[in-house]
């Protein structure tokens, strides 16, 4: 039960997919500027990876956590009508 309280806690830590892609939005803009090197620009983008990876996990997650009902009023996962 503590590991739980753990896991939840964690994911709480987490940030949410609005302030992932916030900051995606500024390392995009960051990586637009005139004045970034080289090196930044790997260093941008190496971030924006991590960033992009984190929201198609957290969409993957709840796409599997989504349930529809069907025509005989059962649940079943979303996409397997």
């Amino acid at each position: 039960m503590e590991e739980a309280k753990m896991a939840g806690g964690a994911e709480a830590d987490e940030p949410s997919l609005e302030e992932n892609f916030k900051e995606l939005d500024a390392i995009i803009g960051r990586m637009q500027e005139r004045d970034v090197t080289l090196e930044e620009s790997f260093a941008l983008y190496e971030q924006g990876i991590r960033k992009l990876k984190a929201c198609q996990e957290k969409i993957d997650s709840v796409e599997k956590k989504m349930l529809v009902l069907n025509e005989q009023g059962e649940l079943e996962a979303f996409g397997e009508s």
